[in-house]
């Protein structure tokens, strides 16, 4: 006789899907009361991540190479070992614990750059045009902004642990510290590929790439630009801001020119802070123009004699604090003759090259990180775009 079958029992329920190990990275996913200061933090969150994560790698391996080291010592200073197979074995055993540790990091860096990077993969998509990159679909639907922001892409930062993991290198807006983009030969390897006419092309390509970025951000009546060009030696460069008519005059030339301009600036400058100290900022003369403003010198310093240095040196310290920013085009090495004293002037400055070089240090471990400049894409027309568009918006505002 067949028993009855015994009845179905009753299904289980489902267990939800166990949480990932890493949570998906999110877009805006930091403090801030917007998205763009939220993008801001995370960006800045991965550059910290990333010095971090650089960091531990490195400890590890420098402890394993100590370890390895050290056990090789005790086992060569001991008799007994060079007798039979005891030294072998010895070497054996304290390479494998290097290798164990070695890959242990490894594994752990792995880990995080797959995460760092599949934060960067949807973070920079999500960047607006002051954090994006010139090759960024943001720049086809660019508008003037009404509002400056909080910060501004100066270019990419990257370690050699992982060259393909850029990081945006943003500064605050308004700018605390000038701006240097070095001319000279430098000490990277892609400077030396090249010849001093060629780098100073791209030093000032990068210049004018970093104006135009600057004019784009900020509002249609709330930045101006001034060049100081003495030998006219940079026309051809400075050609789409001209044109544009983004500059508050045509760039001035010869040693009439850089006197005439400095003294203007110096002039804002002292009535600014005057104002500023006294509480009366309402009470400026009509002329005066409280928009920011920023000064391109090229080709320093070349048409400066002793007043103007010390001019540009006194614009270089005081400037920021009433608006007015510096960008110097220059070659260190052209202004030997000038000794130590100008080295103030360079270290107020922060130092970018027109090719890749490591010479940027972090806040937090101190990595020499290499610095790429923000160009613009060869065959690329979204400058002439950009720009077009701003001084559209400039007569709309009038001057």
């Amino acid at each position: 006789r067949r028993r009855p079958a015994p009845d179905a029992a009753p299904p289980r329920p489902e267990q939800p899907p166990a949480p990932p190990a890493h949570p998906l990275p999110v877009a805006g996913d930091a403090t801030g009361w917007s998205m763009d200061e939220r993008l801001y933090n995370q960006v800045w969150g991965m550059f910290e991540d990333l010095a971090r994560t650089a960091a531990a790698y490195r400890s590890a391996c420098q402890f394993a190479e100590s370890r390895l080291d050290q056990e090789l010592d005790r086992a060569l200073s001991d008799p007994r070992s060079r007798i039979g197979g005891a030294g072998d074995a010895a070497r054996a055993a304290a390479k494998a614990k290097h290798d164990e540790l070695t890959a242990r990091a490894q594994e752990a860096l792995d880990r995080d750059l797959a995460q760092l990077t599949a934060e960067s993969e949807v973070v920079e998509p999500a960047l607006p045009a002051a954090y994006a990159r010139w090759d960024s679909p943001v720049w086809q639907a660019y508008r003037v902004p009404m509002e400056a922001p909080m910060a501004v892409r100066l270019g990419d930062l990257h370690l050699p642990e992982r060259t393909g993991l850029r990081i945006p290198f943003l500064a605050r807006l308004p700018l605390a510290r000038g701006l240097w983009v070095d001319a000279g030969c430098g000490h990277s390897e892609a400077a030396a590929l090249l010849d001093e006419t060629e780098l100073r092309r791209l030093a000032l390509e990068t210049a004018v790439a970093l104006v135009a970025r600057l004019v784009a951000v900020y509002p249609a009546d709330g930045f101006r630009v001034r060049v100081i060009d003495p030998a006219g030696s940079g026309a051809g460069a400075f050609a789409p801001l001209v044109q544009a008519g983004v500059l508050a005059g045509p760039p001035a030339a010869g040693a009439a020119g850089v006197s005439a301009t400095l003294a203007q600036l110096t002039e804002r400058v002292d009535l600014l802070q005057m104002a500023v100290r006294a509480g009366a900022a309402e009470d400026l003369p009509p002329g005066v123009d409280t928009a920011e403003h920023l000064l391109v010198v090229h080709d320093f310093p070349h048409g400066f004699d002793d007043r103007a240095v010390n001019q540009l040196r006194y614009l270089a310290d005081e400037g920021p604090e009433v608006g007015l920013h510096l960008l110097m085009v220059a070659d260190r090495a052209d202004a030997a003759a000038y000794g130590p004293v100008l080295d103030p002037l360079w270290r107020s400055l922060t130092r970018l090259t027109p090719v890749p070089d490591d010479h940027l240090a972090d806040p937090w471990v101190g990595h020499a990180w290499t610095y790429e400049p923000p160009t613009v894409p060869r065959g690329s027309d979204v400058l002439r775009q950009v720009l077009s568009q701003v001084a559209d918006a400039r007569r709309q505002w009038g001057p």
